[in-house]
């Protein structure tokens, strides 16, 4: 039987007080504020996905203090959508939430309902299994947004395949097909060959290796996209530290040889 199961919590006043002033304040800028009164749900979207590459970078980072700030900044962009909302006699935010939480307990009916599950990978399955049931999908892959950036989308088509069985047994096996797409790869984009690269084909099969790697990583729990992003902070640290040094030494950057840029990089590497 369904049942929602209420945990103790001191600060729950304090959080809907919190709530609930968040609630009035949006009500009074709607009101009263030139700018809140002309904004859309259109000139908010671009706003919106900005705050959310904030939240994404502050939590890379691990600055809790900017993680709260930027989770404030998300949290007024809901509420903001919900009242836009409710003026168009639309919804509001409380058809909002009581649609999400019954969501959640429709979704967890390990939690909710007689369901039995052992581990985290019967959870995910029955929560994709759900899902296409309730949007009517007629393909697994339906609910992959077709806007997500191509490492995301990659990684979020290959969970929705796994979630109905249809993925590799063990690493071993995606590893080889690692090794196999850099070698159609390299067939097609040998540069020891000298000779005309077909762009058409060198793309499609740097295209399989990229997916393929994003696979491998999925299998290893590495998320492809954090790794990444990681990765292009770490290298703009380092560059920057190039330019700072070389600058300290006199030195322009545009009139350094390789080699003498390569001695300020080293340098960073054993820094950052």
């Amino acid at each position: 039987m369904s049942r929602i199961i209420k945990t103790e919590d001191t600060g729950r006043k304090a959080k809907l007080e919190a709530f609930d002033r968040l609630l009035t304040i949006m009500d009074e800028l709607r009101l009263n504020c030139p700018w809140d009164k002309k904004q859309t749900m259109d000139t908010l979207r671009h706003l919106t996905i900005e705050e959310t590459y904030e939240l994404s970078h502050s939590i890379i980072e691990g600055d809790l203090q900017e993680v709260k700030k930027e989770l404030g900044d998300i949290m007024l962009h809901l509420v903001f959508y919900a009242k836009i909302a409710d003026e168009q006699k639309a919804f509001d935010i409380a058809d909002v939430l009581n649609g999400l939480c019954d969501k959640l307990v429709h979704r967890h009916p390990h939690i909710y309902g007689e369901v039995t599950v052992d581990n985290e990978e019967e959870v995910k399955q029955n929560w994709e299994r759900l899902k296409l049931k309730e949007k009517g999908n007629t393909s697994v892959l339906g609910g992959v947004p077709s806007g997500l950036p191509a490492l995301i989308k990659a990684m979020r088509i290959q969970e929705k395949a796994r979630g109905v069985g249809f993925d590799w047994e063990e690493k071993e096996q995606v590893w080889e097909k690692v090794e196999e797409e850099m070698q159609e790869f390299r067939n097609e984009f040998d540069v020891r060959l000298n000779k005309p690269v077909d762009a058409e084909k060198a793309t499609a099969e740097f295209g399989d290796l990229l997916f393929s790697l994003v696979n491998y990583a999925r299998f290893v729990d590495i998320n492809p996209e954090e790794a990444l992003e990681r990765t292009n902070r770490k290298f703009i640290r380092r560059f920057q530290y190039l330019e700072s040094q070389s600058q300290l030494d006199g030195k322009k950057i545009a009139d350094m040889t390789l080699a003498e840029m390569d001695s300020y990089w080293n340098e960073a590497k054993k820094l950052i």
